[in-house]
């Protein structure tokens, strides 16, 4: 397992950011339903989101930390996927940073 950490900043109040994960995660599952494995979400708190996602049989841990001006996000990713560290953080900070940019992701 290799880990990684993404940070994107914002500017927004958390119960916002909050808002725009839950409804980024309902579309990922109906948008990616026929490209990924499970994903399960359960926050941990207010300002803390697991992620667990399944993407061609390798499972992906992430944590989702809301700090007042960045969210920060932790990775386990496994052997083979690490191969792509650098393509799945750019593609992290690219959806996240539109996702919380002021525009809809």
């Amino acid at each position: 397992m290799k880990s990684l950490e993404v940070r994107v900043p914002h500017s927004l109040e958390a119960d916002e950011v909050r808002r725009r994960l839950d409804e980024a995660i309902v579309r990922a599952r109906e948008d990616y339903a026929d490209k990924v494995g499970a994903i399960e979400a359960a926050w941990n708190g207010d300002d803390r989101l697991q992620l667990m996602i399944t993407v061609m049989g390798m499972q992906i841990a992430s944590d989702v930390e809301i700090q007042v001006e960045e969210l920060v996000v932790r990775l386990q990713v496994p052997g083979m996927a690490a191969l792509f560290a650098g393509q799945i953080r750019n593609g992290i900070q690219e959806r996240l940073g539109g996702l919380l940019g002021g525009q809809q992701a």
